[in-house]
């Protein structure tokens, strides 16, 4: 019985050391992430330009009522406060430090990625982002 415990626990070991050595993504894996994460934000920030322009009318008569000027004043009382500047300082402070933990993250995903599953559904997830990517341009355009 002590010989099927000491075999399970070799393979268990045996299976957590392969998994960490996490194979690096290939060029070509990595620069279609970027181009494709690159048009997203693009259509974001587009998408983002024309809800703003929409709301600008609206945004202007805020003031003009009794509570939207007590929003404003609040708002702007709040951004005056210690604590608030605090609360943003820590944000992007944590912001700034969990980059490249994220960064390797992706780069981590993106090779276990290419390496365990791109042979088996790459070709399905090409397709189906193509196909998305035909229903973003009609409602989520670049430009």
């Amino acid at each position: 019985m002590n010989a099927k415990y000491a075999l399970a626990l070799i393979l268990a070991l045996q299976v957590s050391m392969s998994m960490c050595e996490i194979p690096a993504p290939s060029q070509e894996l990595v620069e279609k992430y970027d181009q494709m994460k690159s048009v997203f934000y693009q259509r974001l920030l587009t998408a983002y330009g024309k809800l703003q322009a929409a709301a600008a009318p609206y945004v202007e008569t805020v003031g003009d009522s009794e509570r939207g000027q007590k929003a404003k004043d609040f708002i702007e009382e709040l951004q005056t406060k210690p604590e608030f500047q605090a609360a943003v300082k820590v944000a992007s402070g944590l912001a700034s430090e969990t980059g490249p933990l994220v960064d390797q993250a992706r780069t981590a995903a993106l090779g276990l990625y290419e390496h365990y599953l791109r042979p088996h559904v790459g070709d399905y997830l090409s397709r189906g982002i193509d196909h998305i990517k035909t229903h973003l341009d009609v409602y989520l355009p670049t430009q």
